[in-house]
C-alpha cells in the first residue's frame, strides 16, 4: 500500500494535500466528545473543590463540638519560682503558692581509689535497696575494675544509676537514686569496700497552697490544684500568686474558626453557581441540582433549633447571624456577653448535654449526608466518572471509525494515483505514434 507521502507522484495531483484536509474534517467529529470530556472533567474537579471546603467545615465543626473547648482555662503565675500548666478540669481561681524545699534525688559516693580500670584486688557483694524494693546484690571479683562495678549496678536496673567521679585525689564510685524524693532512698546494706557515704540527702518538695501544707516526691505536682500542674524551679522568698480564669479567647477563636470555614464553604459555592453578565461566564455549577441540594442543606441545618434543653436554641441568640448574601456574621459583643454570663449553656448549645448532640451534632450529620460514603457528593462524582468512561470508549471508537475511513480513502487515492499514471503514460505513448504517424505522412 503506498504511504500517505508517496500519494500523487504518479498522478501528478497533490493527492497528499487532499487526504491530509479529509482526514482534518473527519477528526472534527471528535471535538464534541473532546469538549464533553473537558466540561464533565471541569465539573469534577469542582465538586473536588466544594468537597474540600466542606471537610474544613467539618473539621471545625469538631473542634467546636468538643465539650472541652468552653472549658478550657488560661493561666498567670507571678515569679519564677513556679511554672503552671492547666489540664481539663480546671476551674477559675486565685491561689497563693509557696514553696520552701525541692524535691531532690539521693546522691552517695564511695572512698577513692587510684584507678577505675585496673584491677582493685577485692572481692565481696555490694547490697543495696532503694526505696521500699528488693534488695539488690551486685557481686565483684579480683580482676575486676571500679569500670566493672559500675556497670554491673546499671546493668541491674534498680532504680538507681553509678557513675565515677574524679574528685583530684581519686576516683569514686557515685550512686544517684534515678527518682527524687524519699521513697527512692538507697539504703546500704554491704558495702565495706566501698564505705559509701551519703552526699546529698533525698528529699521530698515541701510547699504550701493557700496555707495547705503539701508533700511531693517530685518537683513536678499534679493534681494538688484540680487540673492544674505545678513546676517547681526553685523555692519562693514571697508567696507567688496564680490566677486561673476561663479562656474565652480560645472559645471565642474556635467559633471564628467555625463561621469563617463556612463562609468560605459559601464563598466557593457563589463562585461556582455565580453568573457574571459582564462577561458572559456562568459558574461551573450552575443549575446542578445536587449543588441546589447542598446549598439547601447547610442552610437548614444553620436554622435548625437547638431543643436539647439549654439556654440558646438558635445560633443568632447568641448572636451569630445569617446574612443576606449567605454568610454568617459574628457580633462580638453578644457572643462575648453570652460566654461571660453562661459558658455551660453556650458549650451546651453546641456539644449537647451529653458532649455528643446539640448543634454541632446536628450539623455534622447534615455534613454525612453530604461527604460520607454514599453521601450525595460521592453519587454526582461517580456519576460524571460513569458518564467520562462511557465518553472515553465513545472517543476510541470514533477514532477507530476515522482510522478506518482515512485508510479507505488513502486506498482509493493509491488507486486513483496508479489509474491517472497508467492514462498518463498511455497519453503520451499516443502523442509519440500521433507525432511519428504525422512526420511519415509529409
Amino acid at each position: 500500500m503506498a504511504s500517505i507521502a508517496s500519494l500523487g507522484i504518479g498522478s501528478g495531483l497533490d493527492l497528499n494535500g487532499l487526504l491530509g484536509d479529509l482526514e482534518k474534517a473527519e477528526n472534527k467529529r471528535l471535538e464534541p466528545i473532546a469538549a464533553q470530556q473537558s466540561s464533565y472533567k471541569t465539573k469534577l474537579s469542582a465538586f473536588g473543590k466544594l468537597e474540600s471546603s466542606l471537610n474544613a467545615l467539618r473539621d471545625a465543626a469538631s473542634k467546636l463540638g468538643d465539650p472541652a473547648t468552653f472549658t478550657a482555662v488560661g493561666s498567670e503565675i507571678t515569679g519564677s519560682a513556679v511554672s503552671v500548666s492547666t489540664g481539663k478540669g480546671a476551674e477559675a481561681g486565685r491561689y497563693q503558692i509557696e514553696v520552701s524545699q525541692l524535691a531532690q534525688a539521693q546522691s552517695s559516693a564511695s572512698k577513692g581509689f587510684s584507678s577505675k580500670s585496673d584491677d582493685l584486688g577485692i572481692s565481696g557483694t555490694l547490697s543495696f535497696t532503694v526505696g521500699s524494693g528488693d534488695q539488690i546484690d551486685v557481686d565483684y571479683a579480683s580482676g575486676d575494675s571500679l569500670s566493672d562495678i559500675r556497670d554491673a549496678i546499671n546493668a541491674k536496673d534498680a532504680g538507681a544509676n553509678a557513675s565515677i567521679i574524679n574528685d583530684g585525689s581519686g576516683y569514686r564510685l557515685v550512686m544517684t537514686s534515678s527518682e527524687t524524693g524519699t521513697d527512692a532512698e538507697i539504703a546500704f546494706s554491704s558495702d565495706t569496700d566501698f564505705s559509701f557515704e551519703t552526699k546529698v540527702a533525698a528529699q521530698d518538695a515541701q510547699l504550701k497552697v493557700n496555707g495547705i501544707d503539701i508533700v511531693s516526691q517530685t518537683n513536678t505536682v499534679e493534681e494538688a490544684i484540680q487540673g492544674v500542674t505545678l513546676k517547681l524551679d526553685a523555692t519562693t522568698d514571697a508567696a507567688a500568686t496564680l490566677t486561673v480564669s476561663k479562656d474565652t479567647e480560645a472559645m471565642s477563636a474556635s467559633v471564628k474558626a467555625f463561621v469563617d470555614a463556612y463562609n468560605a464553604v459559601q464563598k466557593t459555592a457563589d463562585a461556582l453557581t455565580g453568573y457574571n453578565a459582564d462577561t458572559d461566564t456562568a459558574g461551573l455549577l450552575l443549575g446542578d441540582s445536587t449543588m441546589r441540594s447542598i446549598e439547601s442543606r447547610l442552610r437548614g441545618a444553620l436554622s435548625t433549633p437547638n431543643d436539647d434543653g439549654g439556654s440558646y436554641r438558635l445560633l443568632s441568640n447568641m448572636g451569630i447571624e445569617r446574612q443576606l448574601d449567605g454568610t454568617l456574621k459574628i457580633d462580638s459583643d453578644k457572643f462575648d456577653q453570652a460566654l461571660a454570663d453562661d459558658t455551660a449553656g453556650v458549650s451546651q448549645f453546641f456539644s449537647g448535654a451529653d458532649g455528643e448532640s446539640g448543634f454541632i451534632g446536628s450539623f455534622d450529620k447534615t455534613l454525612g449526608t453530604i461527604l460520607d460514603s454514599g453521601g450525595s457528593l460521592e453519587a454526582a462524582t461517580d456519576g460524571i466518572d460513569s458518564t467520562l468512561a462511557s465518553l472515553k470508549d465513545r472517543y476510541s471508537r470514533m477514532q477507530d471509525s476515522i482510522s478506518s475511513t482515512i485508510d479507505r480513502y488513502r486506498k482509493q487515492f493509491s488507486q486513483l494515483d496508479s489509474l491517472v499514471s497508467q492514462m498518463n503514460s498511455m497519453s503520451s505513448y499516443l502523442n509519440q505514434q500521433f507525432s511519428a504517424l504525422s512526420a511519415q505522412t509529409k
